[in-house]
Formats: structure tokens, sequence, C-alpha cells
């Protein structure tokens, strides 16, 4: 996973950095220089920081534990959302985060760091989405298949009372920033389901959707809803009406085409005993994701059908 490796080419990049400079992750200028200082936010200049300290750690056990959500519970879900929704996600956990930070912290000139933000957004649009799933995490001292639900509970229940904690002064002074963990997960929790529409997978199913059958089936499924209607007639319309082995295989398209692969069957055959009615050019098939259609050779913009 693209985001991962970014995360731990960052990591190694730090941690080469404090290796040559001899000193700790945690004190890098880097840090300073790329991190989130809510006092200093106010400044436009200092937007790039909502960014950069995304990618940023302390130590190895601060990004190990951030990698570990982030692929545990993003692989499956990103097999829920597709890529580009999941990173839609992503953005908003530490985004999220930051800003919760920011908010919460106003005068701060501390660095904040860390992707944890964005781990918690993927438990908010997991929990928001397919709440019932279940998946491989270290919780309760086991690592099995836990549901979505109760890995939430336990997490984020634990950030709750850690706040609380500190904010009581039952618990001593901490450098984890519990409220972007909140943050991030409360934001990606409430635009989830608006950026899960569409989705390869139906918001609240049931099972996971996580072994490539039922993936596949989703988007088999999804194919068939794009697929174009047969009713109008490129030939007919052209004043060139089919005739013959040709009008017998276009009608039995229309009979027997609501399925992918028999539709593509009957186009194929269809595309050889017919030519394109704007310049009687050759006519083929063409896939575009699951669906195909017929187009002519010559010009796409003469026919491209169904």
């Amino acid at each position: 996973m693209a985001t991962v490796l970014s995360l731990m080419l960052v990591a190694f990049v730090q941690f080469a950095h404090s290796v040559l400079q001899g000193v700790p992750m945690q004190f890098s200028w880097m840090i300073d220089l790329l991190g989130i200082k809510p006092g200093v936010m106010g400044d436009p200049v200092e937007s790039y920081r909502m960014l950069s300290a995304a990618w940023l750690h302390a130590d190895w056990i601060h990004v190990l534990s951030n990698i570990l959500v982030i692929a545990l519970v993003g692989i499956p879900l990103e097999q829920r959302l597709g890529g580009r929704r999941w990173l839609a996600v992503y953005f908003l956990g530490f985004i999220g985060g930051n800003l919760a930070w920011v908010l919460s912290h106003p005068d701060s000139l501390n660095p904040a760091i860390g992707a944890s933000g964005a781990a918690f957004g993927l438990l908010g649009a997991y929990m928001a989405c397919w709440p019932e799933d279940k998946v491989e995490f270290p919780l309760l001292f086991f690592i099995r298949a836990w549901p979505v639900w109760l890995i939430v509970f336990v997490r984020l229940g634990l950030e709750v009372w850690q706040m609380y904690s500190l904010q009581s002064s039952t618990a001593g002074e901490s450098d984890v920033a519990h409220m972007a963990h909140v943050g991030g997960f409360f934001l990606a929790y409430v635009l989830a389901r608006p950026i899960a529409r569409g989705a390869p997978s139906s918001l609240d199913s049931i099972g996971g959707d996580a072994t490539q059958s039922q993936r596949t089936q989703a988007l088999l499924s999804k194919a068939k809803q794009s697929m174009g209607g047969l009713d109008d007639d490129p030939w007919f319309a052209a004043d060139k009406p089919l005739e013959g082995e040709a009008a017998r295989i276009l009608l039995r398209l229309r009979e027997e085409g609501d399925e992918l692969e028999t539709r593509r069957a009957w186009l194929e055959e269809l595309s050889e005993h017919t030519i394109c009615p704007v310049c009687d050019g050759e006519m083929k098939t063409e896939m575009k994701g699951e669906n195909c259609r017929m187009r002519c050779v010559v010009s796409g913009s003469h026919v491209k059908w169904p």
C-alpha cells in the first residue's frame, strides 16, 4: 500500500537524519519546520504544515503503531471504498485531527506530528459505512477478527478516557495528541457515507466484501447498471436499416443482451456483419471497464453504440 510505504520512507529519512546529526528523531529540525504549531497556523504561509505533519513521527514506535492501524484497517476499507475514495477519507482524517488540535490549543507553539488522525479517520469511515465488518486487529491482548464497531468502541473509548483523565488532572502530562485522534475520527465519520456512495461495496452491506469473489460480484453489478440501452438503432436512424443475418443478430442481442457476457458475444458477432452507417467503414468492439460496445474504426464520432 503506497501510503504505508510513504510513511516508512519518511521515517527512514528522519532516522538517517537523526543518526547523522546525533539527535533523537523527536528533536530534529524537521519536526519544528514541518509539524503543526497551532500558534502560527493563522498565517497562510504556514498552511503547508497541515499536510507535512501527517508524514512525520517522533520515533519508531510512533510510526509503526500508526502503520499497523492503517494497514490492518485501511486495506479492507480500500477494498470496500476503492482507491480514490479511500484516499479522500485518509486526507479527511489527518486534516480533521490537525484542525481539532489547532482549535483546542490555539496558542501552543509545540509541534504536533503523526498520522494518528488519519488512522482514526479510517476507523471513523469504516464505522460509518460498514460497522459489522470483521477486521484482523490487536485488541484486548488478542489478534483476531473483531467487528469494526467493537474496535472503535475500545480504541475511541480509550482516547476519550485519556482526555478526561488529563483534563481532570487524574493523569500526568502526556505527549499524545488525543484530541487530534478524536477529531480525525469524527470528521471522517461524518463525511464518509456521502463519499462512499458509488463505491464498489454498497453501504451497510454485511459480510465484509473482503473476498475476491464478493468484490468481483460488486464490480459486475455496478457494470451492469451502467450498460447502455439497446432500443436505439444507429443504422435505422441513418436510413440504412439492417437486413438478413445482421437484423437477426440485432434482434437476438435485444432479447438476450441483459447480461454482460451475453451482450459482449452478440455485439462481437454483430460487428462482423455490419458497417458504419455514416462512412461505410469497418465496425469493431471495444471494452470500457466491464462493458462492451461497438464503434466505427474510422472515427469514434461516427458510431459508439450502445
